[in-house]
């Protein structure tokens, strides 16, 4: 595998670990049944993308960039479909996060 094909797998499973987050927020504590199976698929395919990337990518860099992605699309899930609070610190902060992943995805 190619490392641009594992790059583009590991994005692939932050994306789904938002979905991932959204499916099982709306879950309400695994008690709604259609989530439920949701959330649980998406695990599954999230962590398949993420093994089959980290079989090529460097761990330290791969896990930020994915773990970055995973949260900051949850928060902009949260304030988007959930109606979360936007506070000026909480942008300030995903901004210093997206500032990390973009260095070290530059520097692997």
């Amino acid at each position: 595998m190619s490392p641009a094909l594992a790059w583009t797998m590991l994005v692939a499973s932050g994306l789904l670990d938002v979905a991932w987050a959204y499916a099982t927020k709306r879950s309400e504590g695994m008690t709604v049944p259609g989530w439920t199976a949701a959330s649980l698929i998406l695990l599954a395919a999230f962590i398949l993308l993420l093994s089959n990337a980290l079989r090529v990518l460097p761990l330290g860099s791969a896990y930020v960039v994915w773990t970055g992605i995973g949260a900051l699309g949850s928060l902009a899930a949260g304030i988007l479909l959930l109606g979360e609070p936007v506070g000026a610190m909480r942008l300030v902060f995903a901004s210093i996060t997206l500032m990390g992943i973009i260095g070290l995805k530059a520097a692997s």
